[in-house]
């Protein structure tokens, strides 16, 4: 029996011949015990409705609950509903659907793509069609753009549809482009691999805040290497071939509206391990969360308030000035701002609270330094003193003028020469996030620690945070994912 099955109504209706596929109604897949028991089966999910409870959406469900690979997945059906991802999806495709369809007259305001299996009916559409599939995977889809009055092209609405709603003239295209994915899911797309896992490491060397520098990724490798564990490094292009790897290492700058977060689901979705988990992209990307979940554990903080538009009169008088004010996504000190008066206070507020309904405003405690704590699976890893950038309150200077990662001098020193009450805090702030791979900072004021906040996807960059473990940091992080793996293979972990 085949193991890449497109499931359908009724045969009839996919009446085209792929080579290495079997074609299946959704009955026979979801009532015929042969098909409950397949292994690493590859599911395509033609079915006329994906709608709720419907045959369609049983398909996807089922085969992702028999362990199968379905395409779409039921956070796909999911996701091409939600107006908010869509809006994401439209940012990072901006100057791509500009490029793409500026062979369009100026009067065309509206533009209807069609993407079978990743691809478009004529090639010019291929790169922006792989890019929608990318965040949508599912065989057939229907994009919807408008031009707005800057004269680009926004994303408004992406839908899946059935066999039913393609053309005949598409027909054809339909045929090769079905052909042409199921035969790049059966051929492998790089040589025969020789360790025992596969990890890849979402990485960019062009972004200008990656998580690791060159040397870092190359001595990941290494130790990966060691554990016979193959890697390889992949980018954003590559998220339709997450199923290929066993794990991922995400060491691109994470947040819920990017590729990474995408990344994350999808990975966890093929059963892959996964630092960083979504959940905790989630979870630490978001301040607002972080100053809930430590006021609810009782984890010292600098005095906290939640801004809205109704109680912004009351953090002066409870915070004092100058006010730290945080918008709940900053990262890398971007969106983290000081107010020394009154007046900086009221305008800064309120550019944030037009950007988000609830800002974060907390009391500035001066210090010389932040520790880092790095955290790996509920354990300390490394300890780092981060200085204050010369001239500047922050550990990083943010500034439109400031070099890439522009930061103060770093100490890194053994975890057990870091003050333990520091370091105790640092693990119980980590502990309410999850047990993946945690960067805690933590103010130290006459001997008392305060969190500042857990960062996911903490910095990890040769020369900084590796001085005093050196080789050993990237041989744990590695030995992380190999216990997990090894767990999935013994049967051991979901």
């Amino acid at each position: 029996m085949s193991k890449f099955l497109f499931v359908i109504n009724r045969l009839e209706h996919w009446p085209l011949e792929i080579p290495q596929a079997q074609v299946v109604t959704a009955r026979q897949y979801l009532t015929d015990q042969c098909f409950a028991n397949l292994r690493g089966v590859r599911v395509i999910n033609l079915c006329r409705s994906l709608a709720y409870q419907t045959n369609g959406y049983y398909v996807s469900l089922l085969a992702e609950a028999r362990g199968h690979k379905p395409i779409p997945r039921i956070t796909t059906i999911q996701d091409v509903k939600s107006i908010s991802i869509i809006r994401s999806a439209s940012d990072e495709l901006d100057e791509l659907a500009v490029k793409t369809l500026a062979h369009l007259p100026p009067e065309q305001k509206a533009f209807q793509l069609a993407i079978y299996f990743s691809r478009g009916v004529h090639k010019h559409y291929d790169q922006l069609c792989r890019q929608i599939f990318n965040t949508f995977p599912a065989p057939l889809l229907r994009a919807d753009f408008r031009k707005d009055e800057d004269d680009g092209w926004e994303l408004r609405n992406v839908n899946t549809i059935s066999v039913h709603d393609i053309p005949g003239e598409h027909i054809p295209a339909l045929h090769d482009r079905a052909r042409e994915f199921a035969q790049r899911e059966t051929t492998p797309t790089h040589p025969k691999r020789t360790g025992r896992y596969d990890l890849a490491i979402l990485w960019d060397k062009n972004e200008r805040n990656s998580a690791s520098n060159e040397k870092a990724i190359q001595r990941f490798q290494r130790a990966a290497e060691k554990l016979s564990i193959e890697t390889e490094i992949i980018d954003r292009e590559d998220l339709g071939r997450i199923g290929e790897f066993d794990a991922l290492f995400i060491r691109s700058t994470t947040a819920v509206n990017n590729h990474t977060f995408r990344f994350a689901r999808v990975a966890e979705a093929e059963g892959l391990v996964v630092l960083d988990d979504a959940a905790s992209i989630i979870r630490c990307s978001n301040k607002v969360y972080l100053a809930e979940l430590f006021d609810h554990h009782g984890i010292p903080t600098p005095k906290t308030l939640v801004l809205h538009r109704d109680n912004i009169s009351t953090a002066p008088e409870l915070l004092g000035f100058p006010i730290i004010l945080k918008q709940p996504d900053s990262a890398f000190s971007l969106g983290v701002v000081k107010a020394a008066t009154r007046e900086d206070y009221l305008r800064i507020v309120n550019e944030l609270l037009d950007k988000s309904d609830l800002v974060i405003a907390q009391q500035y405690l001066p210090t010389n330094f932040d520790w880092r704590i790095g955290i790996l699976d509920g354990k300390p890893l490394y300890a780092c003193k981060y200085h204050m950038v010369r001239g500047h309150w922050q550990i990083y200077n943010p500034g439109e003028n400031a070099p890439a990662r522009n930061s103060g001098k770093h100490e890194t020193l053994p975890v057990e020469m870091a003050p333990r009450a520091v370091v105790r805090a640092a693990l119980k702030a980590a502990n309410t996030i999850g047990r993946g791979i945690y960067g805690v900072d933590v103010k130290e004021v006459e001997g008392k620690p305060y969190i500042v906040e857990v960062n996911d996807n903490p910095s990890i960059d040769a020369g900084v945070e590796d001085s005093v473990l050196r080789e050993t940091l990237y041989e744990r992080i590695m030995e992380y994912f190999l216990r997990r793996l090894e767990r999935i293979s013994n049967g051991m972990e979901e």
